[in-house]
């Protein structure tokens, strides 16, 4: 499956879960349905993994920590906040290409709707 097909599946999750849960709640709270509902629609997803971080000889296990990444190939970033800034999306960016990752999803679910809240951000896609 590339990235496109899973960032449906994504997307298509999200609807889901705000549809019936709305804005609102904590953002661990997100994490947590959507790392469960990825699982069970068999996707390989690893929840608040670290990311190395290499610096000439400096090699920082933990750089980051990637609120979900599925099937190694999408880095998904939830927020629930008022608005997003214009550093959550830099700072997905610089994930990608510290992950290798070439699809990057930034979601944040305090919107009334959805899709308004959804923003793709590409690494050499």
């Amino acid at each position: 499956m590339d990235e496109n097909e899973l960032s449906k599946i994504i997307v298509n999750t999200a609807f889901e879960i705000h549809s019936k849960l709305g804005p609102g709640l904590l953002e661990s709270v997100y994490e947590e349905i959507m790392y469960f509902e990825l699982l069970s629609k068999d996707l390989k997803v690893e929840k608040q993994k670290g990311i190395t971080v290499s610096w000439k000889e400096i090699k920082m296990d933990i750089g980051f920590r990637a609120d979900l990444i599925v099937e190694n190939k999408v880095v998904v970033e939830l927020k629930s906040v008022a608005e997003i800034a214009p550093v959550h999306s830099k700072q997905v960016l610089t994930y990608l290409k510290l992950s290798g990752c070439k699809l990057g999803l930034l979601i944040n679910f305090n919107e009334s709707l959805i899709k308004t809240g959804i923003t793709r951000i590409v690494n050499n896609l």
